[in-house]
């Protein structure tokens, strides 16, 4: 058996743990709302139409933070539409997905789904077809009290107390030509520019995201950055970064190892942004939104042009396996390794399409493979990200070269004591024994250890079957004066926490 090894000591810290890193997405998509969180008729829907069952699921995976309503959605998205009585809400064609959008739900019923689900609103705003002017519509309409016209509108509506929205991006993925409203880095430079400047005239204490590459294949990766932020970066706070992932055929070395590119794709829009920074001389250090990313299987997407004008069609509801399982859970082990500079990050989407969560119309909800490390990861990753160095054996891919099998991070939770080692063990065939040096915590003891693995890694949950993947207990595992050992199956996430004795 090979081995790896690694040290944790709190005196090596990388950042603290942002809860905002535990984002979600909600995008009027296929079924994400409708017969997703939103299905009014349905057995288990509460007074306002949301599904209590998807709600139960929410909580329960620690989701903090959601964006909404889009996504390339948002990009032709009329905000008016989607507000006052539900019976004079226009019937529209959404372009991105090519979908029939009722409007039945809309910002004010968003808003109330949050509040239920105990999450913060991140609110995307139309810089496509639309600009400055509609932006602080939109401004003034939710976080303004009482006493101008947008206010009392919302009033008018039945919502009496401002949804004092925080966090907006502006825009989404404005460089894709598949975009509605795609700009040059310099005409979306400039429209950002004017909307964070208003919008801070408004309140300077809104956070702004200024859209970064939709991916890091695209021609203008980083150079599309450094020409927005040239234009922002007085105005912004954040820098959005997008990224899916899926297995090429035959290679999935490459697939379990996505964390290298997510990894890779962070450090190079960090140094993109301290570059401009320097530029520009400013004391400020841009933080970056990791507000899309997720296992995809887009090859099985026939894309946009494809689909026929439908209502909140089925559409790109991938059935995930444990191998997707434990790529999330590394990619989630990437975003607390640099927790010193990603700010926010959220996992698309929540419900049906690329999700954790599958519902059926008018039938049961359940947990995708991929629910379970995102869960563990939100709860239990509380503090301060330790930073963890690990000694391992190699496997080599066809995209990344030689990387090492074990990918792992911590967290330290100073006022509890507890310390969380999250490992993912990233070979399809060898078994990796973990020895970790504990000298700085030599009072601490097991706690829990819990890995989400199975002998056939195309395992899958489904609605007959909703529990057939999840984390398992592990037994028996201690520690001594020489640390904590652990065996870590190939294809396999795990966490073991560790309280002071």
């Amino acid at each position: 058996m090979a081995t790896a090894r690694l040290t944790l000591d709190p005196a090596f810290a990388t950042g603290t743990v942002d809860r905002r890193l535990f984002g979600s997405f909600v995008e009027h998509m296929g079924r994400c709302v409708y017969t997703g969180i939103f299905e009014p008729g349905h057995p288990a829907a509460d007074e306002d139409g949301f599904r209590t069952d998807v709600l139960d699921l929410v909580r329960e995976l620690g989701v903090t933070t959601v964006r909404y309503p889009g996504g390339n959605f948002v990009s032709n998205h009329r905000w008016e539409d989607g507000v006052g009585p539900v019976s004079e809400r226009p019937r529209r064609l959404d372009l991105a997905w090519r979908s029939l959008e009722s409007n039945a739900f809309g910002l004010n019923e968003f808003m109330a789904w949050a509040g239920k689900a105990g999450v913060e609103p991140m609110m995307a705003l139309n810089l496509g077809t639309r600009g400055v002017g509609e932006a602080l519509d939109l401004l003034e309409y939710s976080n303004y009290p009482a006493g101008t016209a947008l206010s009392d509108l919302r009033r008018s509506h039945g919502v009496a107390d401002p949804h004092d929205v925080r966090m907006w991006c502006l825009g989404n993925e404005l460089d894709g030509p598949w975009q509605m409203g795609h700009k040059t880095a310099h005409e979306y430079g400039r429209v950002a520019a004017e909307t964070a400047r208003a919008m801070k005239r408004f309140d300077p204490g809104l956070e702004l995201v200024a859209c970064g590459s939709s991916n890091a294949h695209i021609d203008t990766f980083a150079s599309w950055e450094a020409t927005v932020l040239e234009h922002t970066y007085e105005f912004v706070d954040y820098i959005s970064l997008h990224a899916y992932y899926q297995p090429e055929e035959g290679d999935l070395d490459s697939f379990l190892a996505s964390g290298e590119e997510m990894d890779r794709m962070i450090a190079a829009i960090t140094a993109t942004a301290d570059h401009v920074g320097a530029r520009v001389r400013s004391d400020k250090k841009i933080k970056l939104s990791f507000d899309e990313w997720n296992v995809w299987y887009q090859s099985r997407f026939g894309g946009e042009s494809s689909l026929p004008w439908r209502e909140a069609p089925e559409l790109i509801e991938d059935v995930y396996d444990v191998t997707d399982a434990v790529v999330v859970g590394s990619l989630l082990i990437t975003l607390l390794r640099h927790a010193d500079r990603v700010g926010a990050a959220c996992q698309a989407q929540l419900a049906n399409v690329i999700a954790p969560i599958m519902t059926r119309a008018q039938g049961p909800a359940w947990r995708q493979t991929i629910f379970h490390p995102f869960a563990r990861t939100a709860r239990h990753a509380r503090g301060t990200v330790l930073r963890v160095e690990p000694e391992s054996p190699l496997v080599d891919t066809a995209k990344y070269g030689p990387v090492p099998a074990l990918w792992a991070t911590a967290t330290h939770d100073e006022e509890s004591g507890e310390v969380v080692l999250f490992a993912v063990n990233r070979s399809r065939r060898e078994e990796l024994a973990l020895s970790v040096d504990l000298r700085a915590f030599p009072r601490h003891r097991v706690a829990e250890h819990v890995v989400l693995h199975d002998p056939d890694p195309t395992a899958t949950n489904t609605e007959a079957a909703p529990d057939r993947v999840r984390p398992r207990a592990v037994a028996g595992t201690e520690t001594d004066d020489r640390g904590l050992g652990a065996e870590l199956p190939p294809v396999s996430w795990t966490m073991i926490r560790l309280t002071d004795a």
